[in-house]
């Protein structure tokens, strides 16, 4: 569990997460206020065989442990953005990366939906806020929320958002949305973030 929620917290921990090459080192680069961490390394030959690389024929480095990030909100707290590596052998560092999140941003890919099903579980299973943000690569079939929570089987009330993890306005929105969740999700009847000014 991430715990309970403070509004008047000077800081928070928002976890980014999604399968391997969703965008979430972009993502993190374009939110945060300084050259973000990141553990990025070239693609070997050590994992052909192990890393899913459908679709992602032309990508040439992978986030090995984490990225890291901080943004400091106008109204004063500082959100911490972890963003998870994607390939599946690096799961065991996703429980000590989640714990005490005050929310999540799962991105997906909608050439590669069957790759969210155990991300979704594992934020649902642990009692994390998320939101649901689909990056429309270039290229890519456009489709309508509804129809992407519907293929998702998500709950109505998990926010489901399009966007460009190359735009900064894109991911800002974004992000206040997991904002709001996480607030709703811990003080119903209450809708702070929208109070940043982000």
């Amino acid at each position: 569990m991430s715990g309970t929620f403070d509004p008047n917290t000077t800081s928070a921990k928002i976890v980014i997460a999604g399968a391997f090459g969703v965008g979430k080192t972009t993502m993190i680069t374009k939110l945060t206020d300084r050259e973000p961490l990141r553990t990025e390394e070239i693609l070997t030959e050590a994992g052909v065989g192990i890393d899913d690389l459908a679709n992602l024929q032309d990508k040439k480095t992978t986030t090995v442990a984490l990225d890291f990030g901080r943004l400091d909100l106008p109204s004063g707290p500082k959100l911490y953005l972890f963003g998870t590596p994607g390939q599946d052998r690096f799961w065991p560092m996703w429980d000590s990366i989640a714990l005490g999140a005050l929310g999540a941003i799962v991105i997906v890919d909608t050439e590669r939906l069957n790759q969210c099903f155990a991300i979704l579980d594992f934020f649902e299973d642990r009692g994390i806020p998320f939101v649901v943000a689909v990056n429309e690569f270039d290229g890519t079939p456009r489709h309508q929320p509804d129809q992407i929570a519907a293929a998702l089987d998500l709950d109505p009330e998990i926010p489901v958002l399009t966007f460009d993890a190359r735009s900064k306005q894109d991911t800002k929105e974004v992000l206040v949305t997991v904002l709001d969740r996480a607030i709703e999700f811990r003080t119903p009847h209450s809708n702070p973030a929208r109070a940043t000014g982000l």
